[in-house]
């Protein structure tokens, strides 16, 4: 069944809802949760991982493909299409076979291209929408690169799913979201949707609303939502697992913006945003005037035989400068991010004065 998501994805409410368990356990189990899912919320898709690639042996990999019937039963007795996610030819052979209306490529397949263009190869000529999400490493070309690969395929029925960059014991997140990655995505492929997953993103249930409501802020399509009847005995991801009533709860708590900024009356936004193009024009001016004086100093070390790098003043140049980040009511973490590219950017010039025939 051809579903054109990526087209048709207005005609539902937002946020587009892809609910389901982590895991499909039993026949039972599936059943029953997307019964209640239908019963509290209206998704669009439900989800539920037939291979669950895990981290270590002997964790629990899904139940194979025996549950596939399961899966696409309890599509079918809601009236609601399925989605799993497959990692190699043989999942999605036995995938469409079983009928499944949605494949995804999850993070650990995205980022290997090897295994994306089996898929591809696996899925050509085919109708199948295909959902792809980010590689585990925040590396938007790889991104892109699975959605080329599927489209040299002639699979264009395409949407993104944003489910964070792995980390090492993050006090907040399972995985950052890093949301400059999904941004750089929809600027280098607009058509094609991104549904953010905050199960994987925030790993624990308390994290999931201020995600979700990120997402919804940055207007991003739909959510993918990890939802078990009985979350705290589930076999996999149990943390991140909300109940049926619970997402509910979580639906009607998000705040939905609008998108269309066309209101009557005063352009407010308008003026303001001619307002920062003034102001950014004046600090691109103050960088090129400040790149001249680099580049001067640069001609006084090459002459003076001296190191581009002055380890000893930029340590004192960014403590100053950090030290104002309160006063300035900007985040430490921003200023650092600008005075490094700042930094980098006069050693470039500085290399050039210094080694011109490099």
């Amino acid at each position: 069944m051809k579903l054109d998501l990526q087209n048709n994805l207005k005609k539902y409410k937002r946020p587009f809802l892809i609910a389901g368990p982590c895991s499909v356990e039993s026949e039972e189990q599936v059943m029953n949760v997307a019964k209640a899912i239908a019963a509290e919320t209206k998704p669009a898709l439900i989800r539920g991982g037939i291979w669950k690639p895990r981290t270590r042996p002997d964790s629990f990999e899904g139940v194979g493909a025996i549950g596939l019937p399961w899966l696409v039963n309890a599509g079918k007795e809601i009236g609601v299409p399925v989605t799993t996610e497959v990692a190699n030819a043989k999942h999605v052979e036995a995938a469409l076979k079983a009928g499944v209306d949605v494949l995804w490529v999850g993070a650990r397949t995205t980022v290997n291209p090897f295994a994306v263009q089996e898929i591809a190869d696996a899925i050509k000529g085919t109708e199948i929408t295909v959902m792809v999400k980010n590689p585990i490493n925040p590396d938007l070309m790889l991104w892109i690169g699975a959605f080329e690969r599927l489209q040299k395929a002639g699979i264009n029925d395409l949407v993104a799913i944003h489910r964070g960059f792995s980390v090492y014991k993050h006090p907040r997140y399972r995985n950052v979201p890093n949301w400059e990655i999904p941004i750089g995505l929809t600027e280098e492929m607009p058509d094609i949707p991104v549904i953010c997953d905050p199960s994987h993103i925030s790993g624990r249930r308390d994290g999931l609303l201020n995600v979700a409501q990120k997402a919804m802020d940055l207007n991003f399509a739909g959510l993918m939502i990890e939802t078990h009847n009985n979350p705290d005995k589930a076999w996999s991801d149990a943390e991140q697992q909300i109940t049926p009533i619970q997402l509910k709860e979580l639906l009607n708590q998000l705040v939905l913006r609008k998108a269309n900024i066309q209101l009557e009356g005063v352009d407010f936004i308008g003026i303001q945003r001619g307002k920062i193009a003034e102001i950014d024009n004046q600090m691109f001016d103050l960088l090129k005037e400040r790149m001249q004086i680099v580049r001067d100093i640069g001609v006084y070390k090459k002459e003076n035989n001296i190191t581009i790098l002055q380890s000893e003043h930029w340590k004192k140049m960014i403590d100053q400068r950090l030290a104002k980040a309160k006063e300035l009511e900007l985040s430490i973490d921003f200023l650092r991010s600008i005075l490094d590219a700042i930094h980098q950017e006069s050693i470039r010039h500085q290399t050039k004065v210094m080694n011109p025939e490099r």
